[in-house]
């Protein structure tokens, strides 16, 4: 599975927090740390947490290799699953990483 938000939507309502914290967290009252491609396990938690986002700033996207045409994966760099992002929101609702 793999999660992207979309950081210049996020407004830092951290319902993502609550719902799934193993994937998203709050550093500070603006900064959104979250792992693009947490566990298959944490599915659900994730599925709820995007459908309660007020602004709707999360997509997740089911990692399927069979779906991917290998032409498609061609010179493209994928993050570790470990690898966390981090982005600020300011009050404007404007994202910097």
């Amino acid at each position: 599975m793999r999660v992207v938000v979309d950081l210049a939507r996020c407004q830092g309502y951290a319902q993502c927090a609550f719902l799934a914290p193993d994937t998203f967290r709050m550093r500070g009252e603006e900064a959104l740390v979250f792992h693009s491609s947490p566990d298959e396990g944490q599915r659900d938690q994730v599925l709820r947490a995007a459908a309660a986002c007020p602004v709707q700033a999360i997509l997740v996207d089911r990692l399927d290799a069979n779906a991917i045409p290998p032409a498609a994966t061609t010179g493209t760099a994928t993050a570790p699953a470990t690898a966390a992002t981090a982005a600020t929101v300011t009050p404007t609702g404007t994202a910097t990483m």
